[in-house]
């Protein structure tokens, strides 16, 4: 059965060999994430650090940082989710069909939250300014908590049944927040809390939260996990864990999970203080906002207490693991409540939101020859209303039986698939003035940018060039110049610095684009993708979907050769060219210090607690 403590986790996978215990201080500021980079990146151990400098809480990190190792913590459930997900039974549909009572008979039991009136949890009460101060970026605006499980339920309707458990960005020390009284609350666009959030507002009434650390790792994954809003994530956990999750419930109070590590238990403010800056899993640092605060009330911990942690940054990190453990869980989901698509995959390497394939049918004219888009633009504007896959930036759908073999996470077949048959004069579909990721910086403001769907089916209209045509030449007055190719069909070239041209945008790439009639050779490369840095965006597939797609937004950046508007539609007969430098209102990259890399490269000599691991 599943663990229902942090510390039986942390134990299991020491007896195994995966786990290794760092004894020397480390210091929670910068250092402890730079090991947890290094580690994470050579594919190593769960990692426990039993001397945190100035701190009487030892802290653990990767614990979940491969495949290989989240499907052993969840060995003896996981079969069993999967079976549900075949079967098309929602964990709701358990309530509603007592039927599935006789398929399941242990389900029903797991997901039902078990009450009690103590936990462990309460053994200890403690301030924020003893927790770890974990910072991971050397620009971060303070300490962060890293894996919360922020819990609320609904004023209107409160109760386990509309509960939510989510994983949200928590600040706990710098910027304007009061020491020990007050921390910072940031939910992305298009999270459940707000609803609850809302419901306080509109009650004149404070919001009531609860954020817990550590215990049972399957509250940690249930807090991540992407469920409807009608399906509560505490029973989830219940599932995943084995047995029924057990949460401390007393009157007039929020519900406490008996055996976390800690538990800070507060309200939402009504005013909003700045929050951030923090280094995000875009690969960048979003920037300092007016987010809500949390009134700090409790700080409780159990005895013995272990203090968990993950770090985020570019792609990929410990986080990329948990969005392939979804994939894995929950990857039937999309196709069965959106009949026709059969296949989704957001991209990690492109910071998951900027970038989804998809793969849909196309029937809605069998006879049509040759195939058009037609069902897939249905299937793409269900995708983009379908909960937080709406978050996405560019969506890319081909239609099945074009290539029914096709992978849909097998990125470079897909961009082949895809490049091969669009037509850019009529496969083009914007969404402008539109609501954004909450951590993308390249639209015009926060929240705010605009969305490509581009759908492509029926037969090849080209063949792909995998080398540069002698014929191709660059405006190399206007600063362009080392064309690399990426990928078939796919061309990346360095443009001039960005700098926009009298209060107005930069107009080089519009230049670019003016230079080139439709019979030109280099319009071969259906793509073009402009960078500050072509030998960086080529080096590997990483690089260029990275750059292109998290440093682009499609209404601003997007041109083409011989580009027209007709009908409100705007195409081009000539190639697509994506403006992918870097802009002044973007936000700084992530870099880290090298003096803390060099004390954490010192950790991996002959006789250090890393060598052989980094």
């Amino acid at each position: 059965m599943g663990y229902r403590t942090l510390a039986e986790c942390i134990a299991d996978l020491r007896a195994i060999g995966q786990l290794i215990q760092i004894d020397e201080p480390i210091d929670a500021n910068l250092e402890a994430a730079a090991i947890q980079r290094r580690v994470f990146a050579a594919g190593g151990p769960a990692i426990y650090f039993a001397n945190v400098k100035n701190c009487r809480f030892p802290m653990v990190s990767n614990l979940f940082g491969t495949m290989e190792r989240i499907r052993y913590i969840f060995r003896d459930t996981i079969d069993g989710l999967a079976r549900i997900v075949e079967l098309g039974i929602d964990p709701k549909d358990i309530m509603r069909r007592p039927r599935l009572w006789v398929k399941a008979p242990f389900w029903l039991w797991r997901m039902r939250p078990r009450k009690t009136r103590w936990g462990p949890v309460l053994a200890c009460e403690t301030t924020i300014d003893q927790l770890p101060q974990l910072r991971s970026w050397p620009k971060d605006g303070g300490a962060y908590i890293t894996l919360p499980q922020v819990y609320t339920e609904d004023p209107d309707r409160p109760g386990f049944a509309h509960s939510n458990l989510g994983m949200y960005r928590v600040q706990i020390s710098g910027g304007k927040y009061v020491p020990n009284c007050q921390i910072g609350l940031h939910y992305q666009i298009h999270r459940h809390i707000a609803v609850h959030h809302a419901a306080a507002i509109r009650r004149g009434a404070s919001l009531k939260v609860n954020i817990f650390v550590g215990g049972p790792p399957a509250m940690t994954v249930a807090a991540v996990m992407p469920l409807p809003p009608d399906i509560s994530e505490v029973s989830f956990a219940g599932l995943l864990a084995g047995h029924r999750i057990p949460m401390i419930c007393r009157p007039g109070e929020l519900p406490i999970s008996a055996q976390a590590d800690f538990c800070i238990t507060g309200y939402i403010e009504r005013d909003l203080l700045p929050e951030g800056p923090f280094g995000d899993h875009l690969g960048y640092y979003s920037l300092q906002h007016d987010f809500p605060v949390l009134r700090v009330q409790h700080v409780y911990h159990r005895k013995n207490a272990i203090w968990p942690f993950t770090v985020v940054g570019r792609p990929p990190q410990e986080d990329s693991i948990f969005g392939a453990f979804i994939h894995e869980l929950v990857g039937p989901v999309v196709p069965k409540a959106i009949p026709g698509v059969k296949a989704v995959h957001a991209v990690d390497a492109a910071g998951v939101h900027p970038l989804m394939l998809a793969i849909g049918s196309e029937r809605y004219i069998p006879y049509e020859d040759p195939r058009r888009p037609r069902e897939l633009l249905t299937l793409a504007n269900a995708l983009l209303g379908f909960g937080q896959i709406s978050l996405t930036k560019y969506l890319f759908i081909v239609a099945q039986e074009d290539n029914p073999e096709l992978d849909v996470r097998d990125v470079k077949e897909f961009l082949r698939c895809l490049l091969e048959r669009v037509d850019w004069r009529r496969n083009l579909h914007f969404h402008t003035c539109t609501t954004m990721d909450t951590l993308d910086y390249t639209g015009e403001a926060l929240h705010e940018g605009s969305k490509l769907v581009v759908v492509a089916a029926g037969p090849p209209r080209r063949t792909l060039p995998v080398g540069i045509d002698p014929r191709i030449s660059l405006p190399a007055e206007l600063g362009f110049r080392k064309p690399r190719v990426v990928l078939p069909g796919i061309l990346v070239v360095e443009g001039p610095r960005y700098s926009p041209e009298r209060g107005g945008p930069d107009l080089a790439v519009s230049r670019f684009a003016a230079a080139y009639k439709r019979t030109d050779a280099i319009n071969l490369f259906p793509l073009i993708v402009v960078v500050d840095d072509s030998e960086f965006a080529s080096r590997n597939l990483n690089n260029f979907l990275w750059v292109t797609f998290t440093r682009s937004n499609p209404a601003a950046d997007i041109f083409g050769i011989e580009s027209f508007i007709a009908y409100k539609h705007w195409g081009c007969f000539g190639s697509l060219v994506i403006d992918a430098r870097s802009k002044p209102h973007h936000a700084p990259t992530l870099e880290e210090d090298p003096n803390v890399v060099r004390r954490v490269e010192e950790l991996a000599a002959p006789g250090r607690p890393l060598h052989g691991i980094i």
